[in-house]
């Protein structure tokens, strides 16, 4: 191929990629719009939506296929380029998040079942729309992607030892069924996905555009049955779930970014760390709650799928306020001779 088909190709990658980052703005504008109004008609109306209740898994794995879909071989060398703040990312990601949900828990005395739903929530992986928060608050995005596909691809091992060790106290946690569960839900999709991202690029690359929309239709097929089948609980506890996940979600942006703060890593990084840590994966948090404990513990998933947005758009306005590192002016030397004191 010829320097100037190279150039080319990588003028179309990168008018892609516009066309895709524009329309995921968009979409994470409109999604908390599409999923409070879906929100407020299944608890009005819970009767049309109570069918969906038997497709919450296949609504599941159509997030995690439109996830895969996103997904470039650039991103995975990304991995490979800056190992270790994408480690430090996932890990913090769950350590801070389940055991924030821990304490959330005790300070407001949820019961059991909201409970197990908010550790739940704490100890699924990064959210699909933290990338493009990320982008729109000015952080490391190719970063923020790849901390999203590590902590999606060890989410069948960690998410199932969480909730064992954390939530065994309250309930009975089927780990090894969760796992095969999150594998054939999460990591199968995804997976397939990137596959089909990678054999037809260039295909998938016209359609981009509508990827984001995909993932939100299927967190709305996830979370407006679970609003459906506890209409009357959310009359009864609407008001502590939402003071539950929302303090669970703010501690999490903080911790997450004094912990870049602490590791002295750039401005960027920082608010990289805080939408990752921040950003959970609420409807798979909401699905799997369902499946497995209660439908009142898939309350927290379902409230947070709107929350996080919410608190996404919040965050990247703030952040976009102050420069990062890349746009902090830089005097010139001899801006810095001319302001230097004279010695007599």
């Amino acid at each position: 191929m010829s320097e100037k088909d190279d150039a080319l190709q990588a003028s179309m990658t990168t008018k892609e990629r516009a066309r895709e980052d524009r329309s995921a703005a968009i979409a994470v504008t409109a999604f908390p719009v599409f999923i409070l109004l879906g929100t407020v008609l299944a608890w009005i109306f819970p009767a049309p939506f109570l069918p969906l209740s038997d497709y919450i898994n296949q609504f599941l794995m159509v997030i995690m296929f439109g996830m895969g879909l996103t997904l470039t071989i650039p991103d995975f060398k990304e991995i490979a380029r800056r190992p270790l703040p994408i480690l430090i990312g996932v890990i913090a990601q769950f350590v801070i998040m389940p055991l924030t949900a821990v304490f959330v828990a005790k300070v407001l005395g949820l019961n059991p079942m909201l409970t197990v739903g908010l550790l739940m929530l704490g100890s699924v992986p990064g959210g699909t729309s933290s990338n493009v928060i990320t982008y729109l608050a000015r952080g490391d995005v190719a970063l923020s992607v790849a901390m999203t596909s590590v902590s999606t691809l060890v989410s069948p091992i960690m998410t199932p030892i969480l909730m064992l060790l954390l939530a065994g106290a309250q309930t009975d946690v089927d780990a090894a069924g969760m796992a095969l569960s999150l594998v054939q839900t999460v990591l199968v999709p995804a997976i397939g996905g990137l596959v089909l991202r990678y054999l037809l690029d260039r295909w998938i690359g016209y359609i981009a555009p509508v990827l984001p929309w995909i993932s939100i239709v299927g967190i709305g097929g996830v979370v407006f049955p679970t609003v459906a089948n506890n209409a009357d609980l959310l009359v009864q506890m609407g008001v502590i779930v939402f003071a539950a996940v929302l303090l669970h979600n703010v501690l999490g942006y903080t911790l997450g970014y004094f912990t870049g703060k602490a590791l002295k890593m750039p401005a960027s990084y920082n608010r990289t760390m805080a939408v990752e840590i921040g950003t959970q994966s609420a409807g798979l948090a909401s699905g799997m709650s369902a499946k497995f404990f209660a439908p009142e513990a898939a309350l927290p998933g379902a409230c947070a799928a709107v929350l996080h947005n919410i608190t996404g758009a919040v965050f990247s306005a703030i952040a976009r306020r102050f420069p990062t590192e890349d746009e902090v002016p830089v005097a010139a030397p001899d801006d810095a001779k001319a302001t230097a004191p004279v010695k007599a």
